[in-house]
């Protein structure tokens, strides 16, 4: 597999940039669905985009990230503590994602009782990750 490496790394920063362009987009949507009205067309419209995002984006996005990630650990190794904050940032975006899942089944079922500020706040959390995450892999401080 250390044949490889350079593929692997290259395949999974690729799913990295689409996991996390989902999870920046996801919360914007929300914070737009918020202001829609309840069964109007622009609200079916956004259930529709954020299912799709994350179903099709996302969820394959998350889990190429994890595979392609677990592939390079197996080759590299875990040593380092700069991989251990990295895979702390990794748990808490994959947890991040799964508190996302459970807004999109709640504005699909019309039934968010989160407010716009409230999305725009989270949407901030993927930013912090990746600045440690970058930090991590890149400086490798630790």
């Amino acid at each position: 597999m250390a044949d490889f490496y350079l593929w692997i790394k290259a395949a999974h920063v690729m799913a990295v940039i689409a996991w996390m362009a989902g999870l920046f987009y996801l919360p914007r949507l929300f914070v737009y669905h918020v202001d829609a009205q309840i069964g109007s067309v622009q609200s079916e419209t956004f259930k529709v985009m954020e299912r799709r995002l994350y179903k099709a984006i996302m969820v394959p996005a998350m889990l190429a990230s994890w595979v392609f990630g677990l592939m390079l650990v197996s080759i590299i190794g875990l040593e380092g503590t700069w991989l251990w904050v990295k895979w702390v940032a990794v748990l808490g975006l994959t947890g991040f994602q799964g508190l996302l899942g459970r807004h999109v089944r709640l504005f699909a079922a019309d039934q968010n009782c989160h407010t716009g500020r409230y999305f725009r706040i989270i949407n901030e959390v993927p930013t912090l990750a990746m600045i440690v995450i970058v930090i991590m892999v890149i400086v490798k401080p630790f």
